[in-house]
């Protein structure tokens, strides 16, 4: 209650067929789907309410499982990122964005060594709950090899985690190994079994950057 709206506009101009005209639902800080387009009526309840995109489903083994829509706390790197490339050694500003759907980012730490060692990042006006916020942080780019990544924590005090973080606390079965930065790991399977899910997967994204200055997914290389 306190921060959903109903909004009907948009830039100065009403919102747009393809955005739920003639009015929508905002739902800051919670999957997107719960952000109901062309909305007509809203019904309040006293009491949670299994609804047919979310709440509880059957897995394959008869538990009840639980779906939490809350976006889980994350920050990615923009650039350099996936896709780019850097002209050769020298001074760089990384770049990004961080957020958390239970509150305010408090801190964004960046490695530049493969997860070696983390330092803070500057994180830019305005930081808000349920927003994004965006961080900078310098680097001395020597051309050799590495991989660049951030973490970062809100004011609830989750951290985001690391791949093989994220997979141990969400119980996810191990499965065939995975090699990130040069470094071989468990990979894990899709639960089938578990108490809660959450749909998204707010595992710490890492670029490879290698000698030719290109950047290049390491979450799954």
């Amino acid at each position: 209650m306190d921060d959903c709206m109903v909004a009907y506009g948009q830039n100065g101009e009403a919102i747009r067929p393809e955005q739920g005209y003639p009015i929508r639902l905002v739902v800051p800080g919670v999957a997107g789907v719960n952000n109901v387009k062309y909305l007509r009526r809203i019904k309040v309840v006293d009491q949670f309410y299994p609804w047919s995109y979310g709440g509880s489903f059957q897995n394959r083994e008869g538990q009840t499982v639980w779906v939490d829509y809350r976006a889980a706390l994350k920050s990615v790197i923009t650039r350099p990122a996936g896709g780019q490339r850097l002209p050769g050694p020298g001074f760089y500003e990384i770049t990004g964005l961080a957020w958390s759907g239970k509150g305010t980012i408090r801190k964004v730490e960046v490695s530049t060594d493969i997860g070696r060692t983390w330092k803070e990042a500057k994180l830019h006006d305005p930081v808000l709950p349920k927003a994004h916020t965006r961080f900078t942080f310098p680097w001395v780019w020597d051309g050799a090899e590495t991989v660049i990544q951030s973490r970062c924590t809100d004011d609830q005090g989750d951290v985001q985690p690391s791949l093989i973080e994220f997979a141990k606390i969400r119980g996810f079965p191990p499965g065939e190994p995975l090699k990130i930065g040069g470094i071989t790991t468990d990979f894990f399977k899709i639960p089938t079994t578990g108490t809660t899910i959450q749909p998204m997967v707010n595992a710490i994204q890492p670029w490879k950057v290698t000698r030719e200055g290109s950047v290049e997914n390491a979450l799954l290389a």
